[in-house]
């Protein structure tokens, strides 16, 4: 694993990796300056070790925090004078070879440019920077910190939840009930049960569990509640159980000598022969849950256990079983939120003043439906004057007040504990969520590159920086961090949201450790003046908030992130920005040729975000980005890309909508790319084509024809197969070819090898179906997830095939045909598919009939559904044999039907959604053309 940029330790890691490398290459054979730098790593390399150690304190004093940060900014300004010192050697040549090869290229010139002198005065500096700190640290006699980090104890911020009074509770009756009511039930073999409560901190589990606990305790044998902390003490958990459940003073004689496997033994033993039920409330780990529920039977006297937990892997360990449950916790709805928060303040939920009412929603609406905030706020408000310009104040300072106000303090430390409990890598990716402002929806694969470009990820036991970069994603929804937003057929989350109230402990965070500096209007805070601004957001920003930007040092600013549409006019010159790796102007509608001067300068740019500018060509200076990744034109007016692009063969994701016009010539060098857009084939050369054939590295190709077929375009189109037939063994795991000719098509007929790693196909807008199903397309695509595809003829044969691929989630069938036999889809085959749609293409029609076992997992369907071909079969599609299904959507084809008959089939339709077990949302439409 090689070492990364962390919030907590800033460029440190990275830093000494590369001083490792300037030692093995020419440059460690120069005289004097192999010294300095080998002098500099290893001060540098004793300050990490310390680094490392100081983080780790939970309670860290404020000394430590100051000599934390002066290592973090050193580190940081250290690596920045290197990249700078090599930059200007280079005198803007090619990198191709990396950081390795670069030096050595350069290395010459430190014998003949008195580069020598120039190296050894930047080292100078930074020696004396080092010699303060290291002075500073002893002053501080920060040795001996670990040793004596012994601190007042923490009050347990879930005591007040176990002690709430039911009369200040809002909306948990519901639940509370449901939730009762399923423990209580008892089964014909009386087995053991769990219940597991999953939510984000602060949603009331705790509060939850108790209130199921003191509703039903009294119908089970023995009870008990215990909470774990992050750090569990097995044995002491297992003894705080035995002393609930346990009145026996002789069975507990000596329970203070018990070991763990004592405790346990004597536990099990208590417990064997009797109905238990037991909360274990906060539980932070798998490993955690594995040591404890060891210790309660599985009796056959209907007891249950209740656990608590944020993270929803842990909940799916405590719930293995079919008649486990998971629960997971919601937000209160609007009218809950109000309830409770006016009961808080006015006593009662309708005594609210008019002239609160407005305010009021405001604070609310930050607060998320999030119980805890609620109270939190009600309680910093209940000692404020009931005036509004009071209540105003309070709405505004609510992010800066999370660390003033004792009101708040039980707030941030639930939300804390789940901050404290991330390793470092997962706690830099959630503090660059700060970056994007309240109810933002943030792009799942905007973040990965952007994660990748910073250098917060790196490869990890085989795993690409893609792969472990979307694990930490993942990691933060399991952990209930962040909010999942769009979830796609394959059970992949397109985006995510970050709750309000954890958005303002993370961007607290990033100003205590100085990783992001947000411009947000009246909410900016510029944090510490003697640090340099490192990553900067733009979410408000106004004149003279433009003016102090100005003043401030900007060169070593890693990321610059707009999420202000309207702002370009009052924003510095690219050429402050010299360490920029990031520069994302999405949604940046002011964005003018004129604004991206001077980008050539940006050396180090690896992520470039042009998407929703609507910009109409490109800066000439990007064909010199030779570090860049990502660049992204989507919803741009661009259609020519310039000659030279090719040229940045570190690309790997070049992004667009369908409006680029040509290939260029030579992105056969560019053998990086992993997703390339829309190009159209007419207006390529055959050449630029058959290149495409060497991007062995390509996930994803996306083609266009916008000429009508002819002659003239044949060799283009046997060349596009000649290059997917040689792709299709490497990497290749997604297909989109828009338009297309039937030449086209028969030739892909043939492609071979097959395109093993295929997992998405599709035909795309075109009016052509294929007269039969590709060759190429059987069971042994076992990777295949995704098929858009267009037939001329459906039969039970084609659907037999496509019902076989064993990965296959969502299909798309469309057809130009009118079948007047009914389409039977038997009961075999298609056992993951998800997502269904059946559709005309042009005049198509017909109607399907689900028999038994056909589909078991189908949760979304889509299809037209012809009245006059239906009627003769009659009007039933068989969805009682769909048990999983959610969602329906039906368009009824009129055509050759009577308006009575229409109605008819609309009647049954409804009335066959309405038995359905599952009772799915349907829409149901008609045709507009008879």
């Amino acid at each position: 694993m090689a070492p990364v940029v962390t919030a907590a330790l800033g460029a440190l890691s990275p830093l000494l990796g590369k001083l490792t490398d300037l030692l093995a290459n020419e440059c460690g054979r120069l005289k004097g300056v192999s010294r300095e730098i080998r002098s500099l790593k290893n001060e540098l390399a004793g300050m990490h070790a310390a680094l490392v150690k100081y983080t780790m304190l939970e309670n860290p004093d404020e000394q430590v925090k100051i000599w934390v940060s002066l290592v973090r900014e050193l580190s940081y300004d250290t690596e920045d004078c290197f990249d700078k010192f090599i930059r200007h050697l280079g005198d803007g040549g090619s990198r191709d070879g990396g950081f390795k090869e670069f030096f050595r290229k350069t290395a010459r010139h430190l014998k003949t440019l008195g580069a020598r002198r120039g190296i050894a005065n930047e080292i100078d500096d930074l020696k004396l920077r080092i010699k303060e700190v290291k002075e500073l640290k002893t002053s501080y006699k920060l040795d001996d910190v670990a040793s004596s980090t012994s601190g007042n104890a923490a009050v347990d911020p879930r005591l007040a939840a176990l002690f709430a009074e039911e009369a200040h509770l809002v909306g948990i009756d519901g639940p509370r009930d449901d939730l009762a009511k399923w423990v209580l039930e008892e089964e014909n073999n009386h087995r053991r049960r769990v219940l597991s409560i999953v939510g984000f901190g602060g949603l009331g589990k705790t509060t939850l569990a108790n209130e199921i606990y003191r509703k039903i305790q009294g119908r089970f044998d023995c009870h008990a509640f215990v909470s774990i902390s992050q750090k569990p003490d097995t044995k002491k958990i297992i003894k705080d159980v035995i002393s609930q459940v346990s009145d026996s003073d002789a069975f507990k004689k000596d329970i203070e000598i018990w070991d763990e496997k004592t405790s346990i033994s004597k536990l099990r033993e208590l417990l064997q022969e009797k109905r238990y039920l037991i909360i274990i409330d906060d539980i932070w780990s798998i490993v955690a849950w594995n040591a404890i529920h060891c210790a309660f039977p599985e009796n056959k006297c209907s007891s249950r256990i209740l656990a608590t937990t944020c993270i929803l892997e842990v909940a799916s360990s405590c719930c293995p079983g079919p008649h486990d449950q998971i629960y997971e916790m919601k937000p209160l709805s609007d009218p809950h939120s109000e309830g409770l928060f006016f009961k808080r303040i006015f006593g009662s939920e309708n005594s609210c003043p008019h002239m609160f009412i407005e305010v009021s929603k405001a604070m609310l609406k930050k607060c998320g439906g999030l119980p805890l905030a609620i109270i939190s706020i009600s309680g910093l408000l209940a000692n404020r004057p009931r005036v509004k310009e009071e209540w105003e104040k309070v709405k505004r300072s609510i992010g800066s007040d999370l660390n003033k106000s004792q009101s708040l303090e039980g707030m941030k430390n639930i939300l804390s504990l789940s901050y404290n409990d991330l390793p470092p890598n997962l706690k830099t990716v959630l503090l660059h969520l700060s970056n994007f402002p309240e109810d933002y929806v943030i792009d799942r694969e905007r973040l990965v590159r952007q994660w990748i470009a910073e250098d917060f990820i790196s490869e990890e036991r085989g795993r690409s920086c893609q792969e472990v970069a979307e694990s930490y994603f993942y990691e933060l929804i399991n952990k209930s961090l962040v909010q999942p937003v769009d979830i796609c057929y394959d059970g992949k989350v397109q985006a995510c949201r970050v709750h309000d109230m954890m958005l303002e402990l993370i961007i607290s965070k990033s100003i205590e450790e100085n990783f992001i500096t947000v411009v947000n209007g009246s909410q900016t805070v510029w944090g510490n003046s003697q640090c340099s601004i490192r990553r900067l957001s733009i979410q408000d920003i106004d004149q003279e908030l433009a003016s102090e930007l100005s003043k401030k040092d900007l060169s070593h600013v890693r990321s610059l992130i707009i999420t202000a549409s309207r702002c370009m006019k009052h924003l510095p010159s690219h050429a402050k920005f010299e360490t920029l790796r990031v520069l994302d102007f999405e949604d940046c509608q002011s964005l003018t040729e004129s604004d991206m001067k001077g980008m050539e300068n940006l050396f180090q740019l690896k992520y470039l975000s042009f998407r929703s500018t609507g910009i109409s060509e490109l800066p000439s200076g990007i064909v010199m980005l030779l570090d860049l990744e990502t660049l992204d034109l989507r919803g741009t007016k661009i259609i020519d890309l310039p000659a030279r692009i090719v040229q940045l063969t570190k690309l790997q994701h070049l992004l667009s909508s369908f409006n680029l016009w040509t290939i260029p010539i030579g992105i056969g060098n560019m053998t990086n790319l992993r997703e390339i857009p829309g190009f159209d084939i007419t207006m390529s050369s055959v050449g630029a084509i058959e290149e495409l054939g060497s991007l062995i590295n390509l996930n994803a190709l996306c083609v266009r024809y916008m000429v009508h077929a002819s002659q003239e375009y044949k060799r283009h189109e046997e060349m596009l197969v000649a290059s997917l037939c040689n792709l299709g063994g490497y990497k290749l795991q997604s297909l989109y070819i828009y338009g297309g000719t039937s030449y086209a098509f028969e030739l892909l007929d043939s492609w071979s090898p097959l395109p093993s790693c295929l997992q998405r196909f599709e035909m795309g807008t075109t009016e052509y179906c294929l007269s039969k199903l590709p060759k190429w397309i059987t069971p042994a695509l076992t990777s295949l997830a995704y098929l858009d595809i267009n037939l001329s003829v459906i039969t039970e044969e084609v659907l037999g095939i496509l019902g076989e691929l064993s990965a296959l989630l969502c299909l798309k069938l469309y057809t130009n045909t009118v079948h007047k036999d009914r389409l039977v889809l038997p009961g075999r085959g298609f056992q993951c598919l998800k997502e269904f749609l059946y559709k005309p293409c042009n005049e198509g029609a017909g109607t399907l009939l689900f028999e038994e076992g056909a589909l078991p997992k189908l949760e979304k369907l889509e299809l037209w559904f012809s009245v006059s071909v239906a009627k003769a079969y009659g009007l039933s599609l068989g969805i009682e044999h769909l048990p999983y299904l959610k969602d329906v959507r039906v368009i009824l084809q009129k055509r050759d039907a009577t308006s009575s008959e229409v109605e008819a089939a609309e009647v049954a339709i409804r009335n066959e959604m309405s038995l359905h077990p599952n009772h799915p949302r349907l829409s149901l439409f008609k045709e507009m053309k008879e």
